[in-house]
């Protein structure tokens, strides 16, 4: 199968699992109900990785299957200002130098963590089709020097809208780099290895602006023999690729494991650069966050196992008003922030303390 027809082979409704688990009548009910909220898909190949004898503490079990926690609606849908950000359809213009363009609501996979649940396998109305109109305002903004084309998942596009992309946005001179953000080396990798009309096309237009591909393996058990390969197409074709780890409860929240998943990626060629907080979002706040202390704790510990290579990373939380490094406790108890990327000219680089509740895992907009 070519990865489309594997892609239409994916779980999407709750009576399909019985295929892999026991589920009663009510328990099937109740699942639907939460995919009629937040829809579920997920490739057969992702569902491989999952220890089905023991499926409820499997870390890949926890980021695909929806769970009884993604009714508790505290949160927000936008914890990042996003709807803020859009200038025209499709493109978000935050911090100066980046656009950011939702070219797609579709994923191989449905992340049960999204940020973007208010939208991925939803609704287009926040996602892209006017690739001319972006670049053409791209192109008046000679401030921005790279995109990030995510979605979505940038790589869910054709080959021919990706192509598109980058006819449109290799000629704009002020640019240095293209970005593209997907998850497909982690749950659909044969969508890179066995595609070589995607690896021929990346290569070619690498040679004239430099690509990178961000993508997201949150623990060990998403490195598999599929995934290297996938990796090495993409380093074979040029391709810079780095990686963003969401820190979440039940996954990735020690630092042993966190600490083999950086190793792992530094080992196979991709960059670590950012360990997320995972943002307070309806559906996924009270189900994946940790406290920020606990965070800091974790992540330290993990960045103690690794080579010089693993230690580039960043722990920090996509705020409304920016990127905030979380840099650890002072003597007194509080804890010291920066902005690594401010939306406001008044917050760039600024050091900031602030005392944190028992449990906090986000800072509010008053900052």
């Amino acid at each position: 199968m070519n990865w489309k027809e594997e892609v239409r082979t994916n779980i999407t409704k709750a009576s399909e699992l019985r295929e892999y688990m026991d589920l009663t009548d009510s328990q099937v009910e109740h699942l639907d109900r939460i995919l009629s909220q937040f829809p579920m898909t997920v490739t057969r190949y992702y569902l491989s990785l999952i220890n089905w004898d023991n499926p409820f503490t499997d870390p890949v079990f926890r980021m695909c299957i929806p769970s009884i926690e993604e009714t508790d609606l505290s949160g927000d849908f936008d914890t990042s200002g996003e709807a803020d950000n859009t200038v025209i359809s499709g493109l978000q213009h935050k911090y100066s130098q980046t656009a950011l363009i939702l070219s797609t609501h579709r994923c191989a996979m449905y992340c049960r963590h999204c940020f973007r649940k208010r939208l991925v396998g939803i609704s287009d109305d926040e996602t892209a089709d006017n690739i001319e109109e972006m670049a053409a305002y791209v192109s008046q903004h000679s401030e921005i020097s790279n995109i990030l084309i995510s979605g979505g998942d940038a790589f869910l596009n054709s080959n021919q809208v990706i192509r598109r992309y980058l006819e449109q946005f290799c000629s704009i001179p002020h640019l240095d780099l293209i970005r593209f953000g997907t998850r497909t080396p982690v749950v659909l990798p044969m969508r890179i290895y066995d595609d070589p009309e995607l690896l021929a096309l990346l290569k070619t237009y690498t040679q004239k602006k430099q690509i990178y591909v961000v993508t997201q393996f949150n623990h060990p058990n998403e490195i598999t023999h599929e995934a290297r390969k996938a990796i090495k197409a993409l380093l074979d074709s040029g391709i810079v690729v780095k990686n963003q780890t969401v820190l979440l409860k039940g996954v990735n929240d020690n630092s042993q494991t966190l600490g083999l998943l950086l190793k792992d990626l530094t080992r196979c060629g991709v960059i670590p650069y950012y360990i997320f907080q995972c943002r307070p979002v309806s559906g996924v706040k009270n189900q994946f966050q940790l406290p920020l202390k606990q965070g800091y704790e974790i992540v330290e510990a993990a960045k103690h196992l690794q080579n010089g290579q693993g230690k580039c990373i960043r722990y920090a939380m996509s705020h409304v008003t920016g990127k905030i490094e979380i840099l650890g406790p002072m003597p007194d108890g509080q804890m010291l922030f920066k902005y690594h990327q401010a939306k406001y000219d008044r917050d760039k680089g600024r050091i900031f303390t602030k005392d944190l509740a028992p449990g906090q895992a986000w800072l509010d907009d008053s900052i």
